[in-house]
């Protein structure tokens, strides 16, 4: 690791502390389904979605090279816009966890960044083309969480519809162990990314790195504080996500589970950063609408669609004002 200066090592430390609130708000990703069909304890779950968690954060670093050069111009902010943004997003992420609600930890960094960018330098500062293409993966990786948990549950249901349910049950029990752990590798390899990137972007700017390399001490680092956070659990979220929008079996778990995880993969293969609890959430939205579409508890489900939209503006708005009082200090 680098000797690194004042603001420069506050920034590092500001960003493993939201890696660490991601990983905590962003268990029940990993862990809600698979707890709430009683497939496996709350201790189990948490430690094998931490432990998977780290594995996935290692799977490549296109979605940390697109956060790091792709969103806002590395010669025209500074350690202070880096700072602000993260806060914002921590103070987002702290609110939304005491409320209960799965809203993204991807849009509370990327609206705090703008938000911060913004303030520092006006919209100059931002790569508006990468921004563009970043939002629009945010908003259909959702669509098509729900789409797929959808087909892969009216597949399964065609192919186990004269199989004994004490027998699809215990089937499904053991497969959905795979799928969880499949959710909980996929978000390691999205969400820790995330701030891979924001911490070589805060390099870059502090004349520490010449590319967009990520160092692997900030893999490292970043995994294990995603890995942690998601050890400490955020359980109101997991009550929300398993068992307030839809009563699950643990068929229903492994096609929801199934479906995000596979959407989440193919996202950040191509290094787009998209949000892992609105692909899990819309994904089980999929899997209950099959049996029935009242079977979903839609006023559960609008409570926390109104929270997604507030997000991106609720970040950036906080990480602006946060920016404004940190230049004053300073």
């Amino acid at each position: 690791m680098p000797d690194l200066g004042g603001m420069l090592l506050v920034v590092v430390v500001l960003a493993l502390l939201f890696d660490f609130t991601n990983g905590w708000h962003d268990s029940a990703n990993a862990i809600a389904t698979v707890v709430s069909t009683r497939v496996l304890s709350p201790l189990t779950a948490v430690v094998m979605a931490g432990v998977l968690n780290v594995a996935g954060a290692f799977m490549s670093t296109a979605v940390a090279k697109m956060v790091g050069v792709g969103i806002v111009d590395p010669g025209s902010v500074t350690p202070v816009v880096i700072a602000a943004a993260l806060s914002g997003a921590i103070l987002w992420n702290v609110f939304t966890l005491i409320l209960g609600l799965p809203t993204s930890s991807s849009h509370a960094l990327i609206g705090g960044l703008v938000g911060a960018a913004v303030s520092h330098g006006g919209w100059a500062v931002v790569h508006l083309k990468g921004l563009r293409a970043i939002l629009e993966a945010m908003f259909l990786s959702p669509l098509f969480g729900f789409l797929i948990g959808w087909v892969i549950m009216v597949t399964l249901s065609w192919a186990f519809f004269r199989v004994a349910r004490h027998v699809a049950v215990l089937t499904f029990s053991r497969l959905q162990l795979l799928s969880a752990g499949f959710m909980a590798y996929s978000h390691g390899a999205n969400d820790a990314q995330k701030v891979m990137g924001i911490i070589t972007l805060a390099l870059l700017a502090g004349g520490q790195l010449t590319t967009a390399d990520v160092p692997t001490w900030v893999i490292a680092s970043c995994a294990l504080a995603m890995g942690l956070g998601t050890v400490a659990g955020g359980w109101r979220i997991v009550r929300t996500l398993g068992m307030r929008i839809v009563k699950l079996d643990p068929v229903h778990g492994f096609a929801a589970e199934t479906g995000a995880a596979a959407v989440l993969l193919t996202t950040a293969h191509f290094g787009l950063p998209v949000s892992t609890t609105h692909t899990i959430t819309s994904s089980v939205m999929g899997v209950g609408a099959v049996r029935r579409f009242s079977a979903v508890r839609w006023g559960v489900s609008a409570r926390i669609f109104s929270a997604w939209i507030f997000t991106l503006p609720g970040s950036g708005l906080a990480a602006s004002l946060l920016y404004l009082l940190l230049s004053l200090i300073g």
